[in-house]
């Protein structure tokens, strides 16, 4: 095989694979429906073609493998035209396990939360360990400043996604990578789009721990209930990590805001990390990280030295501009926990600066009822709040988040004279002028969403930049 070509190539996955193709020495070309920075700025410069919209010309001259995204569904001209023309095609989860996985140590991060920053901390303490690991996430680890690289010896790190795999495969992808050691951060109901209750994400989750070979270990959050309930179906090692004593491998907050924490393993400190983290869920991400290297037989030394060498992950909390005395933060977070987290995070740091949040809801699962009353009280820590109206695409009215029930539940806490603690605006201008009609020096500014929400970064810079 020469010619390897990916339908739906900017996805953050799909774009890691095409680098590992690259790497491998194969002609690789890629089209989507919408392509721009950063993963067209990040392919082009690796020399890919990128062809924008989806035609069965695109297929020309003809691969000698496609590989289809997730997001691809039939119907789509391109992927008819493979399935017409009888060309192989592969999903990335499976071509991914052929032509990389088999034969190394896979670990494999999984959770409904944590799971990019946990891979990513993960390769960086592998790398500080000199082992020069492979990795694939769906995000770009400021270290590497790249989402996807080959190993240089057996050692992969992989975000495990309990999304499904393709049109043809509706199995979870982590399904497809038969981890040594895999991480279980957490597990809450999420993906409405496609589980339909919390006990269908339970059941992929006991089939991944499943692929875990016995001499493999499975690297558990031993203060989650719902992760607790799946030890007793693991085939492999257990070993539980936590922020409570009852655990083999505990994390003492030194600080409130998780910039400074202790490691003890077996309840004897093993080493104390200051890092710029924030938040007892980096905290706990770290741990995980730490434990998969420790059992692993990653020095501790090292393990710190990753820990602390660790820059982030792009649009996870990143201070993105500061103007006018306003500092502004890119953030991913689309659900109630991960909102809560990060923002608890970002509370203590700051004290009682004021601090405001932009949503856009715009995940299948965010634009729904389905975390209808959870979403404000995730807000605990912000002073105001923005919430976009989130975009029908195929929900009727009642299907949708009520953000109006939103607003008035938020602003039940509203004092005489302030602004309104929560509004709802249209669009990203709406947002922009909003806050650059009230924002004061010393301010801080959350945008929470999983897509580019029009713009709003650049906008808000110019809006607050003094002319």
């Amino acid at each position: 095989m020469t010619h390897l070509h990916i339908i739906g190539i900017c996805g953050t996955a799909m774009a890691g694979l095409a680098t590992m193709a690259n790497e491998l020495g194969l002609r690789v070309t890629g089209s989507d429906s919408g392509i721009y920075p950063p993963m067209s700025t990040l392919l082009e410069g690796l020399g890919i073609p990128l062809m924008e919209g989806f035609r069965p010309e695109n297929l020309e001259p003809r691969p000698d493998l496609v590989l289809v995204g997730n997001a691809i569904s039939r119907g789509n001209p391109e992927l008819e035209a493979v399935l017409d023309r009888d060309i192989p095609y592969r999903s990335g989860a499976q071509w991914l396990f052929e032509q990389v996985l088999e034969g190394r140590h896979a670990v494999v991060a999984s959770g409904t939360h944590g799971k990019t920053t946990t891979t990513s901390m993960l390769a960086a303490i592998w790398e500080a360990a000199g082992l020069h690991p492979g990795f694939l996430i769906g995000g770009i680890p400021l270290d590497f400043g790249c989402g996807a690289r080959l190993p240089q010896g057996p050692w992969v790190m992989v975000e495990g996604d309990e999304y499904d795999t393709a049109f043809f495969d509706k199995r979870p992808k982590f399904l497809h990578y038969r981890p040594r050691t895999v991480i279980v951060n957490n597990l809450e109901f999420d993906h409405a789009d496609i589980y339909p209750d919390l006990e269908a994400i339970r059941r992929q989750f006991r089939l991944l721990l499943r692929s875990v070979p016995a001499s493999g270990h499975l690297i558990a959050n031993g203060d989650d209930p719902e992760v607790v309930a799946l030890l007793p179906l693991a085939f492999s090692r257990v070993v539980t990590y936590g922020l409570t004593t009852t655990q083999p491998f505990m994390a003492k907050l030194e600080q409130a805001d998780g910039r400074c924490w202790t490691l003890y393993r077996e309840g004897v400190a093993l080493f104390t990390v200051q890092w710029q983290q924030l938040g007892t869920h980096n905290v706990l991400n770290g741990l995980a990280a730490a434990t998969a290297a420790l059992v692993n037989g990653i020095p501790p030394e090292r393990v710190l030295a990753g820990l602390e060498q660790f820059q982030g992950v792009a649009r996870r909390l990143q201070l993105h501009f500061e103007a006018n005395g306003v500092a502004v933060y890119d953030d991913f977070a689309h659900h109630p926990t991960a909102i809560a987290t990060t923002l608890a995070g970002l509370r203590a740091r700051i004290g009682q600066a004021r601090l405001w949040v932009v949503l856009e809801p715009r995940s299948n699962t965010m634009r729904t009822r389905v975390h209808q009353e959870r979403l404000a009280p995730a807000f605990a820590a912000a002073d105001h709040v923005i919430l976009a109206r989130p975009q029908a695409r195929n929900l009727t009215a009642a299907e949708m988040l009520d953000v109006e029930a939103v607003v008035a539940q938020l602003n039940q806490r509203r004092q005489p004279g302030d602004i309104p603690t929560a509004v709802v605006v249209t669009d990203a201008n709406e947002a922009v002028h909003l806050l650059g009609r009230s924002c004061l020096p010393g301010d801080h500014v959350v945008i929470m969403s999983n897509g580019g929400f029009d713009g709003i970064h650049q906008k808000l810079r110019q809006e607050l930049t003094p002319t």
